[in-house]
């Protein structure tokens, strides 16, 4: 009974805080003339990737270093399929022109860099602050590019709101900035008190413990990231439904994992170790999703629904790797050669087609 409370507590704080970061979110661009996709990018990405840093952290703090990295490439890979895929289904989501010409190429670029990083087996205390470096550098860059665009933007945005709604109660500055905080906080909340009931609803069920790192504990950090996509997209913030995902995707990469190796060093330890798993698999999907967003992206700066329901079967496929891989089934090299010589060349061709139909 207690665990059936939590579960429904816990997802009554993801509603009610995605809708109050999501309100006031898009109220402060209006605001200060920002526009949503930055305040997506960086105060809504940052906030709900909040339980990624704190799992990796804590993770290294305990001595479980193997898990920090592992968190936040698994969290990048459920972000673009499972999120991007989900929020697409409730409507399809415009792509704004910045993602694709800035904001995608360095998701990309900050995935090569980590790859770079992982090669040597370990990431160290250099590495974790050229990250941590990186990291403030893009979030400066992304204040002072809003700053020059804010006049013209705030008129724009402001044009597109009902003129009620910029004269409601939330249109107080200290109102803005309390739902924020608030909507982080449940979110946070909310999606750890979801994740304890879920595990504990599995090992009733009889799930090991195998399947339950694989899947509800990896995607439960990403619950905030989920809550908030999909209520954007469900009104019409859609700006901050893709901001959110890419911007999450380069604070794990950056921010995330920099941190946890850090934290790993203080802890008198050489640094994150990188799992043979992780460098020689998860790495590779992770950058493989990243490439399979650009002509996503590009064809008609939307994500169309087909292509949301494609993301979320090519997730299902991987959660069924991992599960498949974990327990060494005998499944495993007939789904592998299935995925590898059929549907991975048919979706390839499929996103060329489409792409060069729009260019034509």
């Amino acid at each position: 009974m207690t665990d059936i409370l939590q579960f429904i507590a816990g997802l009554a704080g993801l509603i009610a805080g995605a809708e109050l970061l999501v309100r006031g979110a898009s109220r402060l661009a209006l605001a200060l003339g920002i526009s949503p996709l930055v305040v997506g990018l960086t105060v809504v990405a940052f906030g709900t990737s909040a339980p990624e840093m704190a799992v990796s952290v804590g993770a290294v703090i305990a001595g479980r270093t193997d898990l920090a990295l592992g968190n936040a490439v698994g969290s990048n890979i459920f972000n673009v399929l499972l999120i991007l895929g989900l929020a697409a289904l409730v409507a399809p989501l415009a792509v704004h022109v910045q993602v694709i010409r800035q904001e995608a190429p360095i998701m990309l670029g900050a995935a090569v860099l980590l790859i770079v990083l992982c090669l040597d087996g370990v990431i160290g205390g250099f590495d974790g602050a050229l990250l941590c470096g990186l990291m403030l550098a893009y979030t400066a860059f992304l204040v002072r590019q809003a700053r020059a665009q804010a006049p013209s933007t705030h008129d724009q945005y402001a044009a597109s709101l009902p003129a009620a709604a910029a004269r409601d109660w939330s249109s107080r500055r200290a109102v803005q900035l309390l739902m924020i905080v608030a909507g982080l906080a449940l979110l946070v909340g909310g999606s750890d008190a979801l994740v304890r009931a879920a595990v504990a609803f599995a090992r009733v069920f009889g799930v090991s413990e195998v399947v339950i790192g694989l899947t509800i504990v990896a995607a439960g950090t990403s619950l905030p990231e989920v809550a908030t996509s999909v209520t954007a997209a469900l009104k019409g913030e859609r700006d901050i439904a893709v901001g959110n995902v890419v911007g999450s995707c380069v604070f794990n990469l950056l921010a995330v994992v920099g941190l946890g190796a850090l934290a790993a060093v203080a802890s008198a330890q050489p640094g994150l170790p990188v799992p043979t798993a992780v460098l020689n698999f998860d790495l590779w999907v992770m950058l493989a999703v990243f490439l399979a967003c650009l002509p996503v992206f590009m064809t008609g700066r939307e994500i169309a629904r087909w292509e949301g329901a494609l993301f979320l079967a090519y997730y299902a496929a991987y959660v069924c790797y991992l599960i498949l891989a974990a327990n060494e089934h005998d499944a495993l090299p007939v789904f592998s050669a299935a995925m590898l010589g059929f549907v991975l060349p048919l979706t390839i061709v499929t996103l060329v087609v489409v792409g060069l139909r729009e260019r034509g």
